[in-house]
């Protein structure tokens, strides 16, 4: 896909590409709908998907969660590797999943696991990277390619902080047992955790790992939570970024009060997301914005109706380019 500059790439880059190739045949009227909207959308150089937290207390199933992905017209779905595992314990089938998927027109553009690969107890990070194998065999046989690889073990005060250089060689393990199968581990940015809440500590490990599997899992709300200046993102190599988090927050609540409730609608919020987008966009990212909230009064309502409104709003920050 051509990389064009800014003035044009949101009116004119795609004008004469179809992004109707990266989906499958429609077998319903809602799916129809949904299909001829994302083949409308040849001004908007990007992709988007719903990362299931979105609507999370509905309490849907796997199935359902992928149904109304589809139905609201995404072009992408990143399910919970937790939800995954239940569905399957319940007796359900990774194959009739990723079926489903396909059938639907989408992509499993990433996931969400909590394997504990940054620890600093070998036994526990052993165990974590067992883990981490589980759930990337997972997301491959799903069809997926992406896997976000938080901090997770240590995001809190009280847990022993690596340095970043022994980070780094962690993370490069992690690659190197993503490599094995294909799919890549993807730096996560978690702004409320002592580790991984910089931009510039992701752009450290993802550096000195020195692995061609390294990919970067950046977040809006957390580039802000974690008291980052939105210049950074300037410093990070757009194709490093498969998959960026997409959300919006409110200007009024102190960065360092912040919490995953308070996560609006992109455009809803305080946000410089056209601007943000646009410069992204710019230096050449063609990934996926993955709408990722954990809004207690979207949860209320109806699941579809939210994911719909989601990508309404998705799309109006993306297209309104600034002059």
């Amino acid at each position: 896909m051509p990389v064009c500059s800014r003035r044009h790439a949101l009116a004119t880059c795609l004008s004469a590409t179809s992004l109707a190739s990266w989906f499958g045949p429609s077998t319903t009227a809602a799916n129809d709908h949904a299909a001829d909207k994302r083949v409308k959308d040849k001004t908007i150089p990007f992709r988007f998907a719903l990362n299931t937290s979105t609507i999370r207390q509905q309490r849907l199933s796997v199935p359902e969660q992928i149904r109304v992905t589809a139905e609201a017209g995404f072009d992408g779905i990143e399910p919970w590797i937790r939800d995954l595992r239940r569905f399957i314990e319940q007796g359900g089938s990774v194959a009739d999943l990723r079926k489903q998927i396909e059938d639907s027109g989408l992509r499993l553009v990433s996931a969400i696991g909590f394997a504990q690969w940054i620890v600093d107890d070998e036994t526990q990070r052993r165990k974590g990277l067992e883990e981490a194998k589980r759930d990337m065999e997972l997301v491959r046989d799903l069809g997926g390619r992406h896997i976000a690889a938080p901090p997770i073990g240590a995001h809190k005060p009280n847990m022993p902080k690596p340095d970043l250089p022994t980070i780094a060689q962690r993370y490069r393990d992690l690659c190197q047992l993503g490599q094995s199968m294909d799919v890549h581990p993807q730096l996560e940015l978690w702004g409320f955790s002592p580790t991984l809440s910089r931009l510039g500590e992701l752009a450290f490990v993802a550096t000195e790992a020195a692995h061609p599997m390294a990919r970067l899992l950046p977040d809006f709300y957390h580039i802000r939570r974690g008291g980052n200046d939105f210049e950074g993102l300037a410093m990070l190599e757009a194709s490093m970024m498969d998959c960026f988090h997409i959300n919006d927050y409110p200007g009024d609540i102190a960065t360092n009060e912040l919490s995953d409730a308070d996560r609006v609608f992109p455009g809803d919020g305080d946000a410089p997301l056209s601007n943000l987008i646009a410069g992204l966009g710019d230096r050449g990212f063609r990934g996926y914005f993955s709408l990722e909230l954990f809004n207690p009064d979207y949860w209320k309502r109806d699941a579809l109706e939210v994911a719909r409104e989601g990508l309404k709003k998705c799309r109006l920050v993306a297209q309104a380019s600034p002059a």
